[in-house]
């Protein structure tokens, strides 16, 4: 179950709206288990992993069991459901990690496999699996994407500087973790206020993984975003939405357009901003399940007041003394912090990675 979890991991971000699936054939009926194939979500969210897995052992596969880090599915998509393909190819036990929680499933998966006379045990490593399939889990529960969101600060506390130079706070090798996070990451979010101090290209630059750039999303209430701006510019090789208010100029929406990006309309708050829990449901709908949001303290405090905050990274870098004056957490994440659980802590050269998770 380790390596099927470890398997669907490696595509995260590659497969939305669809969840990424490990499985694993083994031939358990000697002396010695045997690794008969292993499979993945592919690409695109098709095939799934099960049927890769059960292309990959054919025939061996008949009497053997099959590890899966979620339920096999039981309804028709553009193909048949994988809990037929189980049966079919004569699996004798399934080993899952947790149910499938889309309505679609939900139990059906399993419960076709028993029918059939397959022996079904669920639940193994149930922890991991839904940590792995959490992305999924919300958006066919909540109806929006998991939200993990991404802090870097000084040891005195500060995130950034309000005047330049601009200050950097973790190393290379630090820097490179967060890629490689943005690269299992369905969409990358900033504020464009982030934009406009910064001006990023939110891509993956790892060698080699450079095509695992996700989605580029800014939040940007009035599109202030800069035409020249390096994510723009860039937008024709990269997809870039931009999600605004019904009040934001046609004009800046039209010349956005022409330069490939894509504007997403929805209500704004009471302050006349994105009113971030319709931004994030209309993100659902379109399929995304899981968003890395970079965007700096301010977007983190207000995804942190509308409780949508499923997952936090902390970084604290390098002290900075006399230069900071932006606090990394401000008073609304602070006070939800309470209702976050510290899951870990990893030292990546000089800097401290520390993991939060909603319970």
């Amino acid at each position: 179950m380790r390596l099927a979890l470890t398997l669907g991991e490696r595509n995260l971000g590659l497969t939305w709206p669809n969840p990424s699936v490990g499985a694993v054939v083994v031939d358990e009926n000697g002396r010695q288990p045997i690794i008969l194939s292993q499979g993945a979500t592919q690409a695109g969210g098709r095939p799934h992993a099960e049927r890769v897995a059960l292309a990959a052992a054919g025939h061996r596969a008949r009497g053997a069991t099959l590890y899966v880090s979620l339920e096999p599915c039981s309804h028709h998509g553009r193909t048949t459901p994988c809990a037929d393909a189980v049966v079919e190819a004569g699996i004798r036990r399934v080993v899952s990690g947790i149910e499938d929680p889309d309505p679609r499933v939900a139990g059906h998966g399993h419960a076709r496999l028993r029918g059939a006379g397959i022996e079904v045990v669920g639940g193994c490593l149930s922890g991991r699996a839904y940590r792995a399939h959490r992305g999924h889990i919300t958006r066919v529960t909540l109806g929006r994407p998991a939200v993990t969101v991404k802090l870097a600060r000084t040891t005195e506390g500060f995130a950034g500087s309000r005047r330049p130079p601009r200050l950097l706070i973790t190393a290379e090798i630090a820097n490179a973790r967060v890629h490689l996070m943005r690269a299992h990451a369905d969409a990358v979010m900033v504020g464009v206020g982030t934009v406009l101090a910064d001006d990023p290209l939110l891509t993956v630059r790892l060698p080699g993984l450079e095509r695992r750039s996700p989605v580029r999303i800014v939040v940007d209430s009035h599109l202030r975003i800069p035409a020249g701006s390096r994510i723009v510019e860039t937008a024709g090789e990269v997809p870039t939405w931009l999600v605004t208010t019904a009040a934001a100029p046609a004009e800046a929406e039209r010349e956005l357009a022409s330069r490939g990006v894509e504007v997403l309309r929805v209500p704004a708050d009471a302050q006349g901003r994105v009113a971030l829990h319709d931004a994030l449901q209309l993100l659902g709908s379109r399929g995304l399940t899981r968003v890395y949001c970079e965007g700096g303290p301010d977007l983190a405090d207000a995804l942190a007041r509308a409780d949508l905050i499923d997952d936090l990274v902390l970084i604290t870098g390098r002290s900075a003394r006399g230069q900071g004056d932006v606090p990394a957490l401000g008073t609304a994440l602070q006070d939800r912090m309470d209702d976050l659980r510290l899951v870990g802590d990893e030292q990546i050269g000089p800097d401290l990675f520390m993991f939060w998770e909603k319970p």
